[in-house]
């Protein structure tokens, strides 16, 4: 799960965010993937590759149960709290300082129980 928006402003090769604070903005999800609950997403592109095969950004969803098909991620967890049910793999419980790899094409539900921050790096 990521935000769709690719639109970042070009950033330096090296900065630092302070991933609490940094302002988010609304970001699509599709009503097929809610399962139950009022999810909101927003998020925010800090930096992508010229050719968009990697992005890196922060990302916020609050409570509710939604599906996904993921990209390969990497994401470390800052605040909040989620179950994520792999298909056909674990179920993994991530909470803040939390480092979790998602695989391409993995199947997820995630039940967020206390609204998620994370920051995260997506290879396509």
């Amino acid at each position: 799960m990521s935000s769709s928006d690719h639109s970042a402003v070009p950033a330096p090769a090296s900065f630092a965010v302070t991933v609490a604070d940094v302002e988010l903005e609304p970001d699509d999800l599709d009503p097929a993937q809610i399962v139950s609950g009022d999810p909101v997403v927003t998020g925010k592109v800090l930096w992508e590759s010229a050719d968009g095969r990697q992005v890196r950004g922060i990302w916020q969803i609050t409570p509710g149960v939604v599906t996904d098909v993921e990209a390969n991620e990497l994401f470390v967890v800052v605040s909040g709290r989620a179950t994520v049910e792999v298909e056909g793999g674990g179920t993994l419980e991530v909470g803040p300082g939390s480092a979790c790899v998602l695989r391409e094409g993995d199947k997820t539900v995630w039940t967020v129980h206390e609204t998620l921050r994370k920051a995260y790096h997506i290879s396509y």
